[in-house]
């Protein structure tokens, strides 16, 4: 089993940036693929990015992508996920899972994560 735990989350302006981190403790974090979701009030669970165990196979949502950035520390049991150019429709609060499907390609639906994380919010004004 692993514990997640999400950090970095705030209040920023449209434009900016913020990391977001997720550290995890338990089990061995290198044999797990990490996801980052988000949700926003009266919407449902959506997918952000993954990373897959090595870190060297990433997935963004189309929303996100060449905005976010999600990278992995596994010497540090550490997955962030970099946020810049960030939107007011960007808003939401940030879960971190852990997968442990043994894939090259990190899963995109949640259901593929065994873990998650209690979240941390993410607030944009405009």
């Amino acid at each position: 089993q692993v514990q997640l735990v999400e950090s970095g989350g705030g209040l920023v302006q449209a434009g900016g940036s913020l990391r977001l981190s997720c550290a995890a403790s338990g089990r061995t974090f290198s044999i797990y693929a990490v996801g980052w979701f988000r949700q926003a009030p009266g919407k449902e669970r959506e997918f952000v990015a993954a990373v897959n165990r090595s870190g060297g196979g990433q997935q963004y949502a189309a929303s996100v992508a060449g905005r976010f950035t999600i990278s992995r520390d596994n010497a540090k049991n550490t997955v962030y996920l970099q946020m810049s150019s960030l939107k007011p429709e960007d808003t939401a609060v940030y879960y971190c899972a852990a997968s442990l499907a043994a894939l090259t390609t990190p899963p995109v639906s949640p259901i593929g994560y065994d873990y998650w994380g209690q979240g941390t919010q993410v607030t944009v004004s405009s």
